[in-house]
């Protein structure tokens, strides 16, 4: 049973601020980082295949790790987390949705305010300038139409900065929001994990989906234990239910 004050809480919503972490999209089948480091990958340092320097280093082997990942993402779906997300727009009047996944699940399952913490796998940018290209995805290092440097997957490495854009709308979202929900995400990476902290100590209401309690649930208003799939779908059918 999910508590009846969440739900009312979201039914009172006029503004939801949502992030989701690793854990929505592994229940599509997408490993994480590190988990997909095996098999060809597994005798590679992530500083060897996600940092600047090692782009500039080996940018072919780099791109490489990069359309293998593509090809395991493009493999998969939305599952009922997102699509219920998606579904929970429909019904609030704003909702922000920040996720610090690169897989695009989010809006291939419908969700259309969508602030990508940390890019996106399918993304494709110019090193040297960082705008977004289109490239000849056949050269085993891509490069841009407009200056001739190298192109990059339009995804945040280590050692590299959130894009400022989306940094300001996340945390301009958890200041504003009244309901607040962290899903599938550890609390643990800032400055991801602040945007929790920010929407309490605005008076939102703040509850977290995971399947074990984070170190920051004892914080909360609410810590729900399960994956996203499951207890989305069930939120989602209470307050469908009774919304004025």
């Amino acid at each position: 049973m999910l508590p009846e004050a969440l739900i009312q809480a979201l039914r009172e919503a006029r503004h939801v601020c949502v992030l989701t972490g690793a854990g929505i999209s592994a229940e599509s089948g997408i490993p994480t980082f590190r988990e997909a480091q095996t098999g060809l990958w597994e005798k590679h340092d992530p500083m060897d295949l996600a940092t600047p320097e090692a782009f500039l280093r080996d940018p072919a082997l780099v791109w490489r790790w990069y359309r293998w990942r593509r090809s395991l993402v493009a493999g998969a779906t939305p599952n009922p987390g997102h699509r219920a997300l998606a579904q929970l727009e429909e019904l609030v009047p704003q909702l922000t949705l920040v996720t610090q996944n690169v897989d695009g699940l989010h809006v291939r399952a419908g969700s259309r305010n969508v602030i990508e913490f940390h890019g996106n796998l399918f993304v494709t940018r110019c090193f040297v300038e960082g705008c977004v290209i289109e490239v000849d995805d056949e050269a085993e290092v891509p490069s841009c139409p407009a200056c001739g440097g190298h192109a990059r997957p339009g995804v945040v490495w280590f050692g590299e900065a959130i894009p400022e854009q989306a940094l300001e709308r996340s945390f301009a979202a958890a200041q504003d929001c009244d309901v607040f929900l962290s899903i599938g995400t550890s609390s643990l990476v800032y400055p991801a994990a602040g945007l929790a902290e920010l929407a309490k100590r605005q008076r939102a209401v703040v509850a977290e989906i995971n399947p074990g309690p984070t170190g920051l649930a004892d914080r909360f208003d609410f810590a729900i234990p399960g994956k996203a799939g499951a207890v989305l779908p069930e939120l989602l059918a209470g307050l469908s239910g009774d919304r004025r």
